[in-house]
């Protein structure tokens, strides 16, 4: 398998994600547009994200930064969190278990 031959999903506007999903894990590299924003919200998924590129707002809870190439955010289930790309972004998000609605 390679990404390049993995088509591009757009699961929310702005967020174009190529996904992979394994048994217990989902793993997905976004392309995120500046100003594009997630909204609050939490699902029972522990995620971790890398930024991989770019500027990225993020707020866990009640902190917010912004991170930049090489941060990596582990969030815990059922945790709040929010986003807003500063910059033109690319992201690495990995969820368990597997995140079924982005299959």
């Amino acid at each position: 398998m390679n990404l390049a031959n993995i088509s591009s999903k757009e699961i929310m506007p702005g967020y174009h994600g190529k996904l992979i999903h394994g048994d217990k894990i989902s793993w997905a590299f976004w392309t995120v547009e500046k100003g594009a924003e997630v909204p609050e919200h939490h699902h029972h998924h522990e995620q971790i994200m890398h930024v991989v590129k770019g500027d990225f707002e993020f707020t866990l809870g009640n902190e917010t930064k912004v991170y930049k190439a090489g941060d990596v955010v582990v969030i815990p289930s059922n945790t709040p969190h929010s986003g807003k790309a500063i910059t033109s972004c690319e992201l690495m998000d990995v969820f368990s278990p597997v995140r079924e609605e982005y299959r």
